[in-house]
């Protein structure tokens, strides 16, 4: 099944890869749309949608796909690429006492789901936590199974706060400080491990893979994320079937999987708002009073500073550029940037499309490259997306 699913997402996405490849802020500053010559009509319709519209349909992708099938004939297919469930065993959240102790609320949903999945389907006598933190989840699989944990993790802080608090809860953990891409990170692996990451970034989780298919491991168990942090200037695909597709991703495009923010909350959401607001505002004020003719990045501001309102956002971002503002009427300036926010929203819905298809196709690449290295393996999601929208797993036993 990985195979077929990994060969309909690579179709749609070269076949409509003008509507997902740039990304909708930019085509709001520069009013260029890559598509609005092929399909004026479709961008006719995404102009109209009401804000409620673009909320409904932003919250639920599948909708949007198969609305979107009046224009894109073969959309449709992207509601039918699903992703099974491995439900959570309530069994395993009756945790010993004092095990949660430091760990936030999500981050231990998060950990004692993907620590269930571990653990129904174990394979060796040993774990490796791979880029471990502070041993969250190592300190779960440790106590629910009594076998030495190594938690390898890069920052030494964090090594010794892991294993202190291992150490007064009588666990088996033992904690390698070290450089994932360093010669010396492969003498942590040996045969008789179980391998596991919980949202190991780029090169990271490529690096795990690559290390416990020289190593021979029995399992892989890994939640990958931060698909962009690589060091090549584009993706490098691992499977036979990744470089047989011919998708080129920079890391610009490999950031589009992380764009969903379900997580967030309303605070969250309305800080988004107003901030991206803002910025297209003081571009437009920019732009129409002859300071620049191009867009102007503008540095990370305080969520706090917001609050300040528009013309204070202005008037910061102005110094930290060192221009100097003219007399102008913010608020009609707030109302432009309003106007580009919501213009943004509705072409974010297109590319929305197929977030989760070209997650999903980054994830089947490393399970298909697992199996021609003699691995039986499985994609699924392993926690609601409420959790974490990083919620996918590749899990995969050595035969």
């Amino acid at each position: 099944m990985n195979r077929q699913q990994f060969q309909l997402i690579t179709r749609l996405l070269k076949q409509y890869q003008s509507y997902w490849r740039q990304d909708p802020f930019t085509q709001v500053i520069s009013g260029q749309v890559a598509w609005r010559g092929d399909n004026p009509e479709l961008l006719t319709w995404l102009q109209a949608l009401s804000r409620d519209a673009i909320s409904t349909y932003k919250n639920n992708p599948p909708l949007f796909a198969s609305k979107i099938s009046d224009w894109l004939p073969d959309a449709e297919l992207l509601s039918t690429i699903t992703v099974p469930h491995r439900p959570f065993s309530e069994s395993a959240a009756k945790l010993p006492r004092g095990l949660d102790s430091g760990i936030p609320g999500r981050k231990l949903q998060q950990i004692s789901s993907l620590s269930d999945v571990c653990l129904s389907d174990h394979h060796g006598t040993q774990w490796l936590e791979w880029c471990a933190g502070k041993g969250y989840l190592g300190r779960l699989l440790s106590s629910q199974s009594q076998q030495l944990v190594t938690s390898f993790e890069f920052q030494s802080t964090l090594c010794e706060s892991g294993q202190s608090e291992a150490d007064k809860l009588s666990l088996p953990m033992t904690f390698v400080q070290g450089d994932a891409f360093s010669d010396e990170a492969g003498h942590v692996f040996s045969h008789h491990q179980h391998a596991v990451a919980l949202h190991a970034c780029g090169d990271l989780h490529v690096t795990l893979i690559k290390h416990a298919v020289r190593g021979k491991l029995p399992a892989v168990t890994l939640s990958p994320c931060c698909y962009h942090l690589i060091h090549d200037t584009h993706y490098q695909p691992m499977s036979n079937e990744g470089h047989e597709a011919g998708l080129t991703l920079s890391k610009q495009e490999l950031r589009i999987p992380l764009q969903e923010t379900v997580t967030g909350g309303e605070r969250v959401k309305r800080h988004r708002e107003q901030e991206m607001t803002f910025r297209l505002g003081f571009d437009a004020l920019c732009s129409e009073t002859g300071l620049s003719p191009a867009y102007i990045p503008i540095p990370s501001i305080k969520k706090s500073q917001l609050a300040d309102g528009f013309e204070a956002f202005c008037l910061w971002a102005a110094t930290k550029k060192q221009l100097i503002l003219p007399i102008v009427d913010y608020g009609h300036y707030e109302g432009v940037g309003m106007k580009r926010y919501w213009e943004m929203e509705a072409l974010s819905l297109v590319q929305g499309a197929f977030r989760r298809p070209l997650e999903l196709w980054l994830a089947l690449d490393k399970a298909l490259y697992l199996q021609q290295q003699g691995y039986t393996t499985d994609v699924f999601t392993f926690c609601d997306p409420a959790i974490t929208p990083r919620n996918l797993v590749v899990h995969a036993v050595r035969t």
